[in-house]
């Protein structure tokens, strides 16, 4: 009985010290080994992934740091983001930055408020390094990203309302891109992505993402990226709680919400219709020097999409030589509709249970979300 008794105790207290980590430096637990690393994280009520922070956008915080005219690239994670950050500055520049001079990696020139660089950061320690901190060619990030011959700035999230204050009265007037792809698209680049992180990255955030290749599949056919991305799995938020967010905003005069295959498929009509939402008017020469630029190809050569870190200050970390993702990991093949194909039919099968149950509310909804093509009018 009294050993009974000091088990209980020694429970008692391990649950008590987790959660006293979990309160005040939960970034403790991303020194440990990978799962229990995650699951110490989700369990004192963290969100995924880890080195993700809302705190940027918050009501009282975004007019402190925004001005009139920004544009914030909210895309779905592997949905076309890297794509269209590239795209949107190939637009304010009207593709006259034909060196990339402004654009030395998308880390820089496309700020990402959500990321915390540092274990242990937040957004309020890094917030003013994005106007001082040195980039190996002697210039300050606010240089870059900040340029006066800019008409906008562009910021990166992966957030959608009410995370983004689309929707906010008073403040700064920001315009918001969101675009939305295909479920199995974005499960098929999932399972590459998990991998195409570097060891340094991954060494910061208890072993987050797993290293496993794109051909892993568990007993029912599941690889571990898609499977997170399940109903009920820690990254849940990242497909459907995305797609839902939007589209109820998808008639604001201050949003432009796109699909994926759409801009694929029409390149061109696509890029004339975001420098219009953008206030941006383009030549025929410029909209096709644009469009051209904004290629799979061009992306590819240029490879400017490393996604340093370089307002980090971890000792592990090498702000010159370290990077989140490995080279030419970024800018894939872009394919549309065939991300089915890297699954079984009965993976397949699964995937549209959940999209039934997660989007099937709305028929409308459904449809667009696997397909694309246009969309009705907000009931009022």
């Amino acid at each position: 009985m009294v050993t009974i008794k000091k088990i209980g105790s020694a429970v008692v207290g391990i649950a008590m010290l987790i959660g006293a980590v979990g309160k005040f430096v939960p970034h403790w637990f991303m020194t440990m080994p990978f799962p229990l690393s995650i699951i110490l994280w989700i369990s004192t009520g963290h969100g995924m992934p880890p080195y993700f922070s809302t705190d940027a956008w918050k009501e009282d915080e975004i007019d402190t740091w925004t001005r009139d005219g920004d544009l914030v690239v909210a895309t779905g994670a592997k949905s076309g983001t890297t794509f269209m950050l590239y795209c949107t500055h190939q637009i304010r520049t009207k593709g006259k930055d034909t060196d990339d001079e402004l654009f030395p990696d998308v880390s820089i020139a496309t700020p990402w408020p959500d990321l915390i660089q540092s274990r242990g950061g937040s957004w309020a320690e890094q917030k003013e390094r994005y106007n001082t901190t040195i980039i190996p060619d002697g210039r300050t990030m606010k240089e870059v990203w900040d340029h006066p011959s800019y008409p906008f700035r562009i910021f990166k999230s992966h957030f959608g309302p009410p995370e983004l204050p689309v929707r906010k009265k008073g403040g700064k007037n920001i315009k918001y891109m969101a675009m939305v792809r295909n479920g199995l698209d974005v499960a098929a680049s999932m399972t590459d992505f998990y991998s195409a992180h570097t060891d340094e990255f991954r060494h910061l955030w208890g072993g987050f993402p797993p290293d496993v290749p794109p051909d892993v599949r568990d007993a029912d056919g599941f690889h571990p990226a898609m499977k997170d991305m399940l109903p009920g799995n820690p990254l849940e938020g990242i497909y459907w709680g995305y797609v839902n967010s939007w589209w109820p905003y998808r008639n604001d005069p201050n949003v432009i919400l796109l699909h994926y295959s759409d801009v694929r498929k029409d390149l061109k009509g696509s890029v004339a219709k975001i420098a219009k939402f953008l206030d941006v008017k383009l030549s025929s020469s410029e909209l096709n020097t644009v469009v051209n630029r904004c290629s799979m190809e061009h992306m590819k050569k240029a490879n400017k999409f490393h996604y340093y870190m370089p307002l980090n200050t971890d000792s592990t970390w090498n702000n010159n030589e370290h990077f989140i993702v490995k080279s030419g990991k970024m800018v894939n093949k872009g394919h549309v509709g065939n991300g089915k194909d890297n699954f079984s039919p009965k993976v397949v099968a699964k995937f549209r249970e959940a999209e039934e149950k997660m989007l099937g509310h709305d028929p409308a909804l459904l449809k667009w979300a696997r397909e694309g093509g246009g969309f009705p009018p907000v009931e009022s």
